[in-house]
């Protein structure tokens, strides 16, 4: 039996919608996500208005598929790494140090792709809100349970309030990315590292497992 052959429009529909999404994800990380638009893309990128249109359907669904393209690239460049680390201080430490790269490596020109968008949809009600807040909440709570894993590997202290830890070192790494990005400096990255480290010092049974950082 012969192999099917690959259908050509098929393939190029991915191909475009791969570019199309490779440029919203940067453009909306600068100007947020009401910046994007059809006509935009297809002269940005070379493309019809029509094509671009026929891939998304509306405004809205780019929007959406934009956040869904971020997610995954924050999935791949944050938290994949550190999934098969064994559960304690170590992993947490990465995983902040992952984000913190991934703020400072400008993975999206604009820095957090997510801390963008967030103060865009804060305010509003609709899908792209709904998707937006997902995103936040998904984030947060992976934050939980990688604290949550390290307490009961008996490396964080077994009265640790891990939902107040987690949003501590959550606005640690997000306002150094505010911070960074507003200065066009990397000092922020530092001192985001360096309270983290003590934080999860105080939080430690061993303080000694938490890297030292100056």
């Amino acid at each position: 039996m012969s192999t099917p052959r690959p259908d050509g429009r098929v393939e190029r529909g991915n191909r475009t919608r791969r570019a199309v999404l490779d440029r919203t994800v940067g453009i909306a990380s600068v100007e947020g996500l009401e910046a994007l638009s059809v006509g935009r893309l297809a002269t940005e990128l070379g493309l019809s208005k029509s094509g671009v249109f026929a891939l998304f359907g509306s405004k809205e669904e780019l929007q959406l598929a934009t956040v869904r393209e971020a997610g995954r690239i924050f999935t791949e460049r944050v938290i994949r790494p550190v999934t098969a680390d064994p559960a304690g201080i170590a992993r947490v430490w990465r995983l902040c140090e992952g984000w913190l790269e991934y703020s400072r490596g400008r993975v999206f020109p604009g820095g957090c792709f997510f801390y963008e968008v967030i103060a865009e949809f804060d305010a509003r009600s609709g899908p792209v809100h709904d998707a937006v807040v997902r995103a936040q909440r998904d984030w947060s709570a992976y934050m939980e349970r990688t604290l949550t894993e390290a307490r009961d590997a008996g490396e964080l202290r077994a009265d640790v309030d891990v939902p107040q830890l987690a949003f501590e070192l959550v606005a640690l790494m997000e306002t150094a990315n505010g911070v960074a990005v507003l200065h066009g400096e990397e000092t922020a990255y530092r001192r985001a590292r360096v309270g983290i480290a003590a934080r999860l010092r105080t939080a430690a049974v061993d303080p000694l497992r938490v890297p030292q950082v100056h």
